[in-house]
């Protein structure tokens, strides 16, 4: 029935309206957020039920819109934290989703124009590719990801050790299509009580196949949870200080510099002194912010010089290694033959005041720490020039560490969000995954859980500990089976002395073959809708010379026996 006949057009806009906030709050709930603190993750596998039901209802112009709200609306509530980074942040954010859903949602109509039967199915595969696809490039941005909504539900997630995030993700959105699909002709303005039930009831005797071989896909995903994971207490162990000094280190100049060195160097102290003795130490990301190589060697500024020196020197009596988030600054020559200085977010490690190692970040957080794009959209880098903007060079090498009797590697904040960088670690030999983080300036939980959720699926995925030093929260120990075994209180100047498991060897199946499986619904999409479309233009070629009609004018026909408005 359509909406707008038994209803008038306005009542369906409402519907349509409301099936989309609903949708978009369902999303926003199901990660951590405001309202509950590691979100409710049952909700995901629903979530999407209210989006997919208006692309069955809506027409394509329609789908064009609802998506552009949906994106906008979506993400303005789940990642609401940005503005606090940037007034421009949310809506940079929010814009960038506003488009990516403008687009995905006649696709998924797309779906169902030239898959009346299953398209649903369609859906879900072209689904699990657009998650996908959006992790990837300068814009990838791993947030939202709809298997990050399981992080705490550990028999659930363990598959992550196969498939990576993309396996839980493609098990979490396929009820929505699927629902989406039976409640497809259930018209809200007749009422609640005009038959949704038997509407359901009848998709599920008609599609009890694709039901079956996702109940046994569960079924599967279960039983491996409660089966696969590890018993490492038995498992050679390292003892991990990790330093939370809680303050956005960035803020304030020299003298801030200079407490917040205080406030690190007394909660390392006490890590040190307490029992057990960490065999290694971790301050965050860039907590140190005096340039350390850049004022030993050219020494621009002599106070900054005294700050670092005083650092060298406790360092120096140190018989454990330390590592520290620094800015990494160096001198090179530019191609107009001047001198400049670059700057690298890097990990430093030291033992016993000496640099012993040094990974520089790679993969840099679009637009805030890096813009490649100068030469082609000049205005943009200006802008964000004028706006204070931190450009960072990226780094050339996965860079692993020789620990104190295991090796390790360091991501640094933004960079454990990215399945494939903890895994090329991994398979390059490290044994402990160290995250450094700064979420500081977001002054949110519910976004330093976000972050942490995506951690979790790390240590999963690789079968690797994690380990997080963050400037704020949440500082963290977490098993290879994604066990979290010990946080420190999030917004308190704290330290954590975490007990992990030292895993060589062995690596797992995501590990070994990477992001295959998403990229495999990638390619079973792009292949489909192709097969699809040219099935379509083959049927109008068919009809039109059978019964001689012109094919716009046959098209314009086809399109006006959809429903929706």
């Amino acid at each position: 029935m359509n909406l707008a006949g038994s209803g008038g057009w306005f009542r369906g806009f409402l519907i349509h309206l409301a099936a989309v906030l609903l949708a978009s709050l369902l999303f926003a709930g199901s990660f951590p957020n405001l309202v509950v603190e590691k979100g409710i993750p049952l909700l995901a596998w629903i979530a999407y039920v209210p989006l997919f039901w208006v692309i069955h209802r809506a027409r394509v112009g329609a789908c064009v819109f609802w998506g552009a709200l949906y994106g906008y609306a979506a993400y303005g509530l789940f990642n609401y934290w940005l503005s606090v980074f940037h007034p421009l942040g949310g809506l940079i954010v929010g814009t960038i989703y506003l488009v990516y859903f403008t687009v995905l949602l006649p696709v998924l109509k797309l779906a169902l124009v030239l898959f009346p039967r299953r398209g649903y199915v369609v859906q879900w595969v072209i689904w699990i590719a657009y998650e996908y696809l959006r992790t990837q490039g300068f814009l990838g941005y791993s947030y939202g990801i709809t298997g990050y909504s399981q992080w705490t539900v550990m028999p659930v997630i363990q598959i992550a050790a196969v498939f990576g995030v993309w396996g839980v993700s493609a098990l979490v959105v396929f009820p929505s299509a699927f629902l989406a699909a039976a409640l497809s002709r259930f018209d809200p303005a007749a009422g609640f009580s005009a038959g949704w039930a038997a509407l359901v009831r009848d998709f599920f005797r008609r599609e009890r196949i694709a039901a079956v071989i996702w109940l046994a896909a569960l079924a599967g995903t279960l039983v491996y949870g409660f089966v696969s994971p590890v018993d490492y207490s038995r498992t050679d162990k390292a003892n991990i200080a990790l330093i939370q000094h809680n303050t956005d280190p960035w803020l304030g100049g020299l003298p801030q510099y200079r407490l917040n060195y205080r406030i690190l160097k007394r909660l390392s102290q006490e890590a040190l002194a307490a029992d057990p003795k960490p065999d290694l130490v971790v301050w965050s990301e860039t907590a140190f912010v005096p340039r350390i190589y850049w004022h030993t060697t050219y020494r621009t500024d002599p106070d900054s010089y005294v700050l670092v020196r005083e650092l060298l020197d406790f360092l120096k009596e140190q018989e454990v290694p330390f590592v520290l988030g620094n800015d990494d600054a160096r001198r090179r020559m530019s191609l107009s033959g001047q001198w400049e200085q670059i700057d690298y977010n890097a990990a430093i490690l030291y033992d016993r005041g000496v640099e012993t190692g040094i990974y520089r970040k790679l993969h840099l957080v679009p637009f805030t720490e890096g813009f490649p794009y100068e030469k082609q959209f000049p205005w943009i880098y200006q802008a964000l020039r004028n706006a204070d903007t931190h450009f960072w060079e990226k780094g050339e090498e996965a860079a692993v560490f020789d620990g104190p009797g295991f090796k390790f590697s360091t991501p640094i904040c933004f960079e454990d969000t990215f399945g494939y960088l903890s895994r090329e670690f991994v398979r390059k030999g490290a044994d402990i995954i160290v995250n450094l983080t700064n979420d500081a300036w977001s002054r949110s939980l519910p976004a330093q859980n976000q972050h942490l959720s995506m951690a979790v699926f790390r240590a999963v995925e690789n079968r690797r500990a994690m380990v997080r030093s963050t400037a704020s929260g949440q500082t963290c120990g977490i098993d290879p089976n994604g066990k979290v075994l010990a946080m420190a209180p999030p917004f308190t100047e704290a330290w954590l002395t975490v007990e992990v498991p030292i895993v060589t060897g062995r690596i797992s199946l995501y590990t070994r073959y990477g992001d295959i499986w998403p990229r495999l619904f990638l390619l079973a999409a792009g292949i489909i809708l192709l097969a699809g479309i040219g099935r379509g233009i083959l049927g109008v070629c068919c009809k039109c010379s059978v019964l001689g009609a012109k094919p716009l004018k046959l098209l314009t026909k086809i399109s006006n026996t959809e429903r929706g408005g």
